[in-house]
């Protein structure tokens, strides 16, 4: 857990550095290029808000993002803060393991094009939920996914929030409540008003400053060694206390079962993560949505292979040089700082306001693509679907939509506050781990298995989400660091083996064993639906 702790910034961050490269004219510089960035998120958002009228719009900008934007869209929302100061500063601590997770990030993306993509943007509309309940009992199966998927986003938005307000505190200098009220009311703002398209835009707009930096960053870096990454290699080894051991794995995850954990809580909770699969409702058809997976994939790609070379650089020209340590040689800002020292050593001061600018706007375009799949979910799974079944008009659906935002804002601000000291790290390891644990395998049975049953979905889904969140607590992390006993447990980090295991064996095992009338006629309306997909048709939603 130590590893995904570093992930989400929370570590070792103290507000020296604050004073120390955000202060005087860099601070102006910083906070400059923080108002320019918000007010063009404002404008976008204002630009945005006289297309947003009907339920498509506010949900999926009423399928109108071309591939290409739905692309760089994802990559926004996918690459997080965490990836450019988590990632470098695990690249600077443990050299080789740093890429690793780089490479467990990157490999979801084929997973969901291979098997996710087509059919969920043939049989959704809106949300995840329209897309497992397609052949299912439509209330349990919707109840199920849509609490699940609250849970998934609040966790995460969260973490979010928490690591925002220590962010903007630490680089702003900002009080860490008004930062969490900050970026509160900005996401309440975007997604309220704009919807789907403002957020689409606002992540278009981070990812191209953030890969922008990144590519910045990274070419300065390797200037310094005639653009040879070999040199810059032997240059870190050399430099680094384990020398020649950054260039081997072990010293993050030190057993099999947690880096297998790990590796499935990656790769496959990102296919269940809801923010991330409201994405492929907003383009036009099947082929758009595989598009969109490429180009996400090869703007994702490159943005980690620069954060790789980025990290190898903090080794050489920021772990040496005492400008960036305190007095007695603690580096100033904790580790997950490296990334945004290495941009004052090769850019000054105008370019550590810039990057500061790009880390901020990397927070508020996930919690605005969060806030939206969380509101949606309450007003178009649970009211419309569920509470209504069916009856909802759209204007009432948008009203629900937009009073869920403005609570997710509020209940946001108050558990960003409450949780300012919490351990961060294992809430967004259990995010993964129970999107991977219980979205994940209703969605992907849901989809392939015909004798799925809604009684074997919920109950295995909901296996799957209770045993996640249970061998958390139970872990060492938890267990031991959080609650003060002696020995854990469950003696590995990361759940996801036996959590998803448990889900996959619960959806089967309960399914196999329905033999009710409802059950029957959902196999029968499986085949049918696979017929008619056969033929052309469109399936029931």
């Amino acid at each position: 857990m130590k590893a995904l702790g570093a992930l989400i910034l929370l570590a070792a961050t103290t507000p020296t550095f604050a004073a120390t490269h955000v202060s005087g004219g860099s601070n102006g510089i910083a906070i400059c290029m923080f108002l320019l960035f918000v007010s063009a998120t404002l404008g976008i958002t204002r630009w945005a808000a006289r297309r947003n009228n009907t339920i498509a719009d506010h949900y999926t900008a009423g399928g109108r993002i071309s591939a290409l934007q739905n692309g760089w869209a994802i990559a926004g929302d996918y690459m997080s803060a965490a990836a450019l100061l988590g990632i470098s500063a695990l690249v600077f601590s443990s050299g080789y393991d740093g890429m690793i997770y780089s490479i467990g990030f990157l490999a979801s993306w084929p997973i969901i094009l291979l098997l996710i993509a087509e059919p969920l943007r043939n049989l959704g509309r809106f949300t995840l939920a329209d897309v497992v309940s397609y052949r299912l009992r439509q209330r349990p199966v919707r109840a199920f996914a849509a609490s699940s998927s609250i849970i998934i986003v609040l966790l995460y938005l969260v973490s979010q929030m928490v690591a925002a307000g220590k962010l903007v505190e630490l680089l702003f200098g900002f009080d860490y409540k008004s930062a969490v009220v900050l970026i509160g009311c900005l996401m309440v703002i975007h997604v309220y008003f704009g919807g789907m398209l403002a957020t689409t835009w606002i992540q278009i707009v981070k990812a191209i400053l953030m890969l922008a930096g990144c590519a910045f960053m990274a070419l300065m870096v390797l200037r310094q060694f005639d653009f040879s990454f070999d040199s810059l290699l032997r240059e870190a080894v050399a430099v680094h206390p384990n020398h020649s051991g950054i260039l081997s794995p072990g010293g993050l995850v030190t057993d099999l079962v947690s880096a297998v954990s790990l590796g499935m809580a990656l790769i496959f909770g990102t296919a269940g993560l809801p923010h991330i699969l409201m994405r492929f409702f907003t383009v036009i058809d099947v082929q758009a949505a595989r598009k969109s997976i490429l180009h996400a994939t090869g703007v994702i790609g490159i943005g980690y292979a620069l954060i790789i070379v980025i990290g190898f650089g903090t080794i050489v020209l920021v772990s040496g040089d005492p400008a960036y340590h305190s007095a007695d040689g603690v580096l100033v800002g904790g580790t997950n700082m490296v990334a945004v020292h290495l941009a004052h050593a090769v850019g000054g001061d105008l370019f550590l306001g810039f990057i500061c600018a790009v880390v901020f706007s990397t927070i508020l375009a996930v919690v605005a693509g969060l806030a939206l799949a969380g509101s949606s979910a309450v007003s178009h799974d649970l009211y419309a679907k569920v509470l209504r079944r069916g009856g909802a008009s759209e204007r009432e659906e948008l009203i629900v939509s937009r009073f869920t935002t403005l609570s997710l804002g509020v209940l946001s601000i108050f558990l960003g506050i409450a949780f300012e000291q919490q351990n961060i790290a294992f809430i967004v390891s259990l995010t993964f781990s129970i999107a991977a644990s219980s979205n994940f395998p209703v969605l992907l049975l849901s989809i392939y298995w015909k004798d799925l049953t809604t009684r074997g979905a919920v109950i295995g889904g909901s296996l799957g989400l209770l045993c996640a969140v249970v061998l958390t607590v139970l872990s060492p992390t938890v267990w031991v660091n959080v609650l003060g006993h002696k020995q854990a447990v469950y003696p590995y980090e990361y759940p996801a083996l036996f959590s998803m295991l448990t889900a996959f064996i619960g959806i089967v095992l309960f399914s196999l064993m329905d033999r009710s009338e409802q059950a029957m006629q959902e196999r029968k309306d499986y085949e049918k639906q696979l017929i008619q997909s056969e033929l052309g048709a469109a399936p029931r939603l």
